[in-house]
């Protein structure tokens, strides 16, 4: 079954990397960045670590050639970024463990904004995935499905964005996430990979991250802080998502793309 599903993904991938299409051998493929940069104003959990970029050199060496150089540090889980199965599963995948064909794969992109309007807490329900696969179809196993909230449109505006601006507290958090419900769901689908345009897989006020729970107990990997959603179609975009490669990592910054069709 792994093989059946491989095969025709790997095909899809190189189409998309190729940017293939008749008529023309080598075509410029379309790319949408789905990356927020990292600064001084990039969201991170309100316990964790912000980012912080310290420079080292920039100008002119002893020996007259330019050089520019920094130190960096910062937590796993800010920003952009990659949460690993093992970040709510024990004996899960870690970062570097999860094989690059899980981390390119076809989009989906569930839109639920207008419910996330009316509740900054609401979270993703089953019949909200049914109604996107009326639509346009089955999620079939080892699709990336891309949850958007439209809350992409606050970052990097902490108070409007987590719903608090305040370090170190959690109990302020209001935005919006997948319920359990609909995290079986997709786990149930066989998908790849789950991401959304907000700070969690959970919704803010969640105190047992049970879509965390759910997800990576299945080996299935979170995006968070996915940026640009409202420029992909419902289908037929190819989500690369490639994190730095953090051997027994939780989780890890990520860079992620998006080959247009």
């Amino acid at each position: 079954m792994v093989r059946a599903i491989l095969k025709p993904k790997l095909v899809l991938i190189l189409a998309a990397l190729c940017g293939c299409r008749a008529g023309s051998a080598f075509p410029e493929p379309k790319l949408v960045d789905l990356t927020h940069p990292f600064n001084d104003r990039t969201i991170y959990w309100p316990t964790a670590r912000q980012f912080d970029l310290q420079r080292v050199a920039y100008g002119r060496s002893a020996a007259g050639h330019w050089y520019a150089s920094n130190d960096f540090c910062a937590s796993e889980h800010g920003g952009t970024h990659l949460d690993a199965p093992i970040h709510f599963a024990e004996g899960r995948r870690t970062t570097a463990d999860i094989p690059l064909s899980q981390l390119v794969g076809p989009a989906r992109v569930i839109d639920i904004r207008s419910k996330c309007d009316a509740n900054r807490d609401y979270l993703l329900t089953p019949d909200d995935i049914v109604e996107h696969e009326r639509h346009y179809g089955r999620i079939e196993p080892g699709d990336v499905v891309l949850i958007h909230t439209g809350f992409g449109r606050f970052y990097p505006d902490a108070k409007r964005y987590l719903g608090s601006d305040v370090r170190g507290r959690t109990d302020e958090l209001h935005f919006p996430g997948i319920g359990e419900a609909a995290a079986r769901l997709l786990v149930e689908r066989r998908v790849d990979m789950v991401g959304l345009d907000t700070a969690s897989l959970d919704h803010g006020p969640s105190r047992s991250f049970i879509a965390h729970q759910v997800l990576n107990g299945a080996d299935i990997p979170g995006l968070e802080n996915v940026a640009n959603l409202e420029r992909l179609p419902p289908r037929g975009a190819t989500i690369i998502a490639l994190p730095m490669k953090i051997e027994g990592g939780s989780g890890a910054p990520c860079r992620i793309v998006a080959v247009m069709p």
